[in-house]
């Protein structure tokens, strides 16, 4: 935090002269071609009924598909799928079944949990059917094993075949540890579940709360309910038979089956000499699947690069083409359409109007620039991980990755919101480039959400690419002090994942059209600058970046 202050200090008290050079006459003419209206009607269709959500596999998934396709054709951009296509297709396995109940029983007695109301679970192993019966619940805390925090809630215990109850987040009492009130990637529910499966468990259980995940239950509801999707299983990847959530109440109607105490459990968890407690209490529930497998893709064109050596570099620009789909439980005369228009239609009209920024420009930079509209986001970035695994380039050669994920639809602010500030280098050059929009940079203004590894930067980080996220920020202008921060958790409780994120009329794009100009000229900067950006020395994707340039560097020399 105190590096981040003397940062952001630094670099405020330069001459806003002096931080405006660092964007050419040519690139400052381009940034002024991105147009509200466009964003407008780019989201107007992405997020139309038409499209039905654009949940993954479907018709209208195909039909965002397609038109972005036309776009980077009409744009110029080359394709850079397979086989001289703008499309890099893959396959997903959809797994559509729940049981209606979870059964737990103990000597002192049993509790049937609902489906939906008191839990929501589906199956981790691709199968037609998959099976807990009579398996151990154990409560394991957080479920994290982090050796740089000497923290391991596992501690050696033999988990195999067991289904462990597991608390939401991380520990956040000590700001020493796991970034204090900050989610690290150790607190989200992916995490956990991987985790548990390399201990061997047959499940896993996530205690929901609505502090804990950042979201209410009802968004753990849509997105987790109907089909489900993955990419393909590894046979070397070991899997659950069952990942599910619980709500706070259900979850001490069951613990109370073992004679024990929630909360008293919650205290236990929070320090390191914590071990797994065996709760006595035995598991049984039985998924009946539908398997099928879909097809997706990812939609991929670049504009090469200008320069005869740097142009085998690439700036990659993400966001996500896909929704929810379609609402599997809606009544009669019920919207039933997860338009996601600001999630993230929005995101996609951004990088179309990125697109076209740098094809206004005379010259084409000297880095080539990747657009990736990435698909299954909604189902745990998917795409992009399909992505991070094929990449068209080394990851070494890959200099930052820009990912956008919904835009401000409430009008101009005076400040711009970097998820993850003071992680990498880029964080130097978006700072100057706000300040030349007369704006500053603040950190994530809700760390308690973790929202840097939930959205698909994450997977190019975990390659070691450096990556930018930022959203709007919340200081509106025009409006009181903490109007932006009430619109952003209404946002959140109301439309989130919801039928109801649908475009408006009273949107105003005015202060989404000065964050796509930053987008574009941060990525100007990066496709211009000799030096790669890098992280921050210690920072947890710091060492996989080292890898990947040595890798270049062996790779040279043969």
């Amino acid at each position: 935090m105190k590096r981040t202050l003397v940062l952001l200090t630094a670099l405020l008290l330069l001459p806003l002269a002096a931080q405006a050079q660092l964007s050419t006459p040519a690139e400052k003419s381009a940034s002024r071609t991105i147009r509200a209206e466009a964003l407008r009607a780019h989201v107007g269709f992405l997020a139309s009924d038409l499209l039905e959500g654009r949940g993954p596999g479907t018709r209208g998934d195909a039909l965002a598909q397609q038109y972005l396709a036309t776009w980077f054709q009409l744009l110029g951009l080359k394709p850079a799928g397979p086989e001289g296509s703008y499309l890099q297709p893959f396959e997903l396995v959809g797994m559509t079944g729940h049981p209606e109940t979870l059964t737990f029983t103990a000597p002192q007695g049993s509790a049937a949990l609902r489906f939906h109301d008191d839990f929501i679970a589906s199956s981790g192993a691709q199968a037609e059917e998959s099976v807990l019966q009579d398996s151990e619940l154990v409560f394991v805390g957080y479920g994290i094993q982090a050796p740089e925090y000497e923290w391991d809630d596992f501690k050696g215990m033999d988990l195999k075949g067991k289904t462990l109850l597991i608390l939401n987040n991380d520990p956040e009492d000590d700001p020493k540890l796991f970034g204090g009130k900050a989610r690290l990637w150790y607190g989200r529910w992916d995490y956990k579940y991987e985790q548990a499966a390399k201990v061997g468990a047959a499940g896993a259980l996530i205690l929901h709360t609505t502090p804990s995940a950042g979201y209410p239950w009802q968004v753990v509801q849509t997105s987790w309910s109907g089909e489900q999707f993955e990419l393909p299983a590894s046979g070397a990847r070991p899997r659950l038979q069952m990942k599910g959530w619980t709500t706070d109440e259900a979850t001490r109607r069951v613990v109370q089956l073992s004679g024990r105490e929630l909360d008293i459990l919650r205290g236990m968890a929070q320090k390191r000499d914590f071990r797994p407690v065996p709760l006595g209490v035995k598991v049984s529930t039985r998924f009946v699947n539908q398997v099928r497998r879909r097809p997706t893709a990812n939609v991929l064109g670049l504009l090469p690069g200008s320069d005869p050596k740097l142009s085998s570099e690439v700036v990659l620009y993400t966001a996500h083409h896909d929704h929810l789909g379609l609402k599997a439980d809606a009544k009669p005369g019920e919207d039933a359409i997860y338009n996601g228009a600001v999630d993230n239609a929005s995101g996609v009209a951004a990088m179309l109007e990125v697109a076209r920024a740098f094809t206004a420009l005379p010259k084409a930079p000297p880095r080539s620039i990747l657009f990736a509209a990435v698909a299954a986001e909604e189902q745990g970035l998917l795409g992009s991980q399909y992505l991070a695994e094929h990449l068209p380039v080394h990851p070494g050669r890959v200099a930052a990755n820009i990912n956008i994920d919904g835009l401000n639809i409430h009008g101009r602010t005076r400040d711009v919101t970097v998820i993850g500030l003071g992680k990498s280098s880029l964080d130097k050059t978006l700072i100057a480039l706000a300040s030349g929009q007369g704006r500053l940079v603040r950190g994530d203004q809700l760390p308690d959400r973790g929202f840097f590894y939930r959205s698909d930067q994450f997977n190019f980080a975990k390659l070691g690419i450096p990556s930018a996220y930022f959203s709007s920020g919340m200081d509106f202008i025009g409006r009181p002090p903490g109007w932006g921060k009430e619109r952003r958790e209404r946002w959140e409780a109301e439309h989130y994942h919801q039928p109801s994120d649908e475009l408006r009329p009273g949107w105003d794009f005015s202060g989404a059209v000065e964050d796509v100009q930053l987008f574009f000229l941060l990525g100007t900067q990066v496709a211009r600058t000799k030096e790669l950006p890098r992280w921050n020395k210690g920072d947890e994707f710091e060492a996989p970046r080292l890898q990947a340039l040595e890798a270049l560097k062996t790779e040279g020399a043969r």
